[in-house]
């Protein structure tokens, strides 16, 4: 297992299908901040969880201009069914194949249970890793934080 890229290194670009099988490109949201959320699985506790309270909270993002992006290995049928469900208001992504490779990319690949870790990444409005943290599968994180970091980056 790599460890997981930190504040400083260029935010490894991709491109991945939403929930809506649309391409979604890291680089083509340049010029705005970044939250990119990786979760283990759709449906489980822990996510449900975590990403409820993003929706919840998903109006400050946009005051602060930022796009959340919440990526797993899922598949984009099995994302667009809890998006659905749930009425997410943002990307879900899927990294389903290559198998993980956006978060190998990043470092948070956990190859012996074939799933996302729990990272979360602040990519700046120039591609650049801001903040970041990984935590826990058991752990929910603390979506506060995400804006605490995201209105020091901004000066906010």
């Amino acid at each position: 297992m790599s460890d997981p890229i930190t504040a400083g290194a260029v935010a490894p670009d991709f491109t991945l299908q939403d929930q809506y099988g649309r391409d979604t490109a890291l680089a083509d949201l340049r010029g705005r901040p970044v939250i990119v959320v990786f979760y283990p699985l759709a449906f489980s506790g822990v996510c449900s969880g975590e990403l409820a309270d993003l929706s919840q909270r998903h109006s400050e993002f946009e005051e602060l201009g930022a796009e959340v992006l919440a990526v797993s290995v899922d598949s984009v049928f099995a994302l667009r069914t809890w998006s659905d469900r749930e009425g997410f208001p943002f990307a879900l992504l899927s990294d389903f194949w290559p198998h993980g490779g956006v978060a190998e990319a990043y470092g948070v690949l956990d190859p012996r249970r074939g799933v996302a870790r729990r990272g979360t990444f602040l990519v700046g409005a120039d591609g650049v890793v801001r903040w970041s943290t990984v935590s826990p599968a058991s752990r929910p994180r603390d979506t506060g934080e995400y804006l605490a970091r995201l209105r020091e980056h901004a000066g906010a």
